[in-house]
């Protein structure tokens, strides 16, 4: 069982089954496992329904793709609260055993904050630990500068070569980082 990461601001919980449940038919209970207040406009872009009933799936898999995810909590010492605020997380990329596809969203209410950046740090040394994994790709589209901004300040270099299996849609730009020697996070 993977075990939470703890960031400066931010605490990253493994989606578990219970988890990825609960969010499909039970906002309170999801709040209760995460400790966490859920806010109103949960859930960010792209994580639907048939979002999360894939993770399910692929979890009830054992011989199934490396997939793996973390809610994002933003603890927030000065009240002492605690706010889901973005999710992220990873498959590997099909075709290309040595890489990882990572893809992560924040609620919009708390862009421009660098708790995408600060995350997305976190998760590298993880990812990287995993048997086999020497690259991550990530796809962003060109009208999200935020989103290239936190590829770009964790090391990921924009490339033309995309795996298949990446997730690379018509009009995204792909970026790459190579596992090399201990990753850590670039202001």
């Amino acid at each position: 069982m993977t075990l939470p990461l703890q960031t400066r601001r931010l605490t990253l919980i493994p989606a578990t089954r219970e988890i990825l449940s609960a969010e499909l038919d039970a906002r309170d209970r999801l709040s209760r496992l995460l400790g966490a207040t859920v806010p109103a406009t949960w859930p960010p872009p792209l994580m639907d329904e048939g979002v999360i009933r894939e993770f399910l799936r692929m979890q009830d898999d054992p011989a199934g793709p490396l997939c793996a995810t973390w809610y994002w909590v933003l603890d927030d010492s000065g009240t002492g609260t605690r706010t889901l605020i973005g999710n992220g997380g990873i498959l590997r990329a099909e075709g290309a055993p040595d890489t990882a596809v990572l893809g992560y969203s924040v609620l919009e209410e708390f862009w421009n904050r660098g708790y995408a950046t600060e995350a997305v740090g976190a998760l590298l040394p993880f990812i990287f630990s995993l048997p086999g994994i020497t690259r991550i790709i990530a796809t962003t589209y060109p009208d999200l500068p935020a989103s290239i901004r936190v590829l770009e300040k964790t090391g990921f270099v924009k490339t033309d070569e995309v795996p298949a299996g990446a997730g690379a849609e018509e009009g995204t730009l792909c970026y790459l980082r190579e596992k090399q020697g201990p990753v850590s996070d670039r202001k």
